[in-house]
């Protein structure tokens, strides 16, 4: 492969990176719904644990584990803002 074939393979992973984020942020809003009603908090630490350390389990690499953990990191920070978000509109209207 060329470098332009190369990045268009990156740009279709891109594409496809975007649309499962969105599908996962999209399950952690339903999540969200749910734990509002169980009064549960946005927070769990222990799941987000058990995610990284799948994670680390199932990485084959070439990114290493700590790559891998700070990106699903970001993930859940940004899954965990949206649902704080989306949990205060709903009070507020």
């Amino acid at each position: 492969m060329n470098i332009e074939e190369l990045r268009r393979e990156i740009d279709r992973l891109d594409n496809e990176l975007l649309r499962i984020f969105n599908e996962r942020a999209a399950l952690a809003l339903r999540i969200g719904e749910v734990k509002k009603g169980l009064s549960l908090p946005v927070y769990d630490p222990t799941r987000e644990k058990r995610i990284f350390q799948r994670m680390r389990e199932e990485n084959p690499g070439p990114l290493d584990d700590q790559a891998i953990v700070r990106l699903f990191e970001r993930v859940i920070d940004e899954s965990r803002r949206l649902e704080r978000i989306m949990t205060s509109k709903e009070e507020n209207q």
